[in-house]
């Protein structure tokens, strides 16, 4: 079974994809992400790969017949892709250099150029999990890319939440919030010439950080040449403070927030970021969504941001001890 269900609660969409049980467990020994796999070429550096057993696809199949007047399906239209991130099956996006990670942000940039050119696609998503903690199977340095056909929900709240503030201001929500990090300092992790790393003042996770263009742009379209350059160069530095944090590489979930495509314009208001959730509140323990979150999303941080600033910022300097 692989079809859209909507929550006429939440007026959200929800993929069903039971055939995503069936994905066989990979052997200890053979990765499909190598090279030699028979999977992916024998050279590359960073690669495009359609996965074997996605949750949307452009051939959905004909959903169930459980539709009622209340209970709405739809077909499980979209793309489901897997971004390889090196050929080397052990490194992370924090072990890359500058330049593989660059190549890494043109290709996410031409898989976002290429899945918006489907007008059936709303909003394309790119997005990386990485450990065990966070339920990855796979260790091979890998992300993903998401072409829904719908505006996700959460993704729709803060578009308009945007568009809200743009109206009442006139100003862009997150240009603002990169102004207030910049004027209090205290939550500012590290910045350069384009981008900045910061860990928000209502932040849900111990160590949440997000990664803003400093500049108002809505996509890695928008971006010039040394603005990619500044991405790569902030991702390794973000991806390696994490890991500096307790000297082990850190599990997190990095979600690209970016414009959506084929509807309403949100380019004067919406801003280009990234939002990172690590799982762990310390080195040992985990900072599990229990019912206050996940039942009525309302969320509580065990920590204070400055305090978890602090910590961040004094692992940016472990790390950059370790690059020099």
């Amino acid at each position: 079974m692989a079809e859209l269900r909507y929550n006429p609660l939440t007026k959200d969409w929800v993929m069903i994809a039971s055939h995503r049980q069936n994905r066989p467990q990979m052997p200890k020994d053979w990765c499909p992400f190598c090279p030699g796999s028979g999977k992916v070429p024998d050279h590359y550096v960073v690669y495009k790969y359609d996965n074997d057993f996605p949750a949307l696809s452009q051939n959905p199949p004909k959903p169930d017949e459980v539709s009622t007047e209340l209970y709405q399906t739809a077909e499980s239209y979209g793309k489901c892709e897997v971004i390889l991130y090196s050929p080397e099956h052990t490194t992370t996006l924090a072990q890359l250099v500058e330049g593989h990670i660059r190549k890494l942000v043109d290709l996410w940039t031409e898989r976002f150029e290429t899945i918006k050119e489907d007008k059936k696609i709303k909003y394309v998503f790119i997005f990386e999990n990485r450990g065990d903690v966070v339920g990855v199977t796979m260790p091979h340095p890998h992300g993903q890319i998401y072409g829904y056909p719908f505006v996700p929900k959460k993704l729709e709240l803060e578009l308009a939440a945007s568009k809200e503030h743009k109206e009442n201001t006139g100003k862009c929500l997150i240009c603002n919030m990169i102004e207030e990090e910049q004027k209090f300092g205290q939550r500012v992790i590290m910045e350069n010439d384009d981008f900045i790393t910061f860990l928000p003042f209502y932040s849900e996770y111990p160590y949440g950080v997000y990664i803003a263009s400093k500049r108002h742009l809505g996509t890695l379209s928008d971006m010039s040449d040394a603005e990619k350059n500044n991405l790569a160069n902030i991702l390794k530095s973000t991806v390696g403070t994490l890991d500096s944090l307790f000297d082990y590489p850190f599990p997190y979930m990095m979600c690209m927030h970016q414009l959506p495509v084929n509807g309403e314009d949100a380019s004067e208001y919406y801003h280009y970021h990234i939002e990172f959730f690590p799982p762990m509140r310390s080195k040992d323990k985990q900072k599990f969504n229990a019912s206050s979150e996940t039942g009525a999303w309302a969320h509580c941080n065990p920590t204070a941001p400055e305090e978890k600033a602090q910590e961040l910022r004094e692992a940016y300097a472990r790390y950059l001890e370790k690059k020099n």
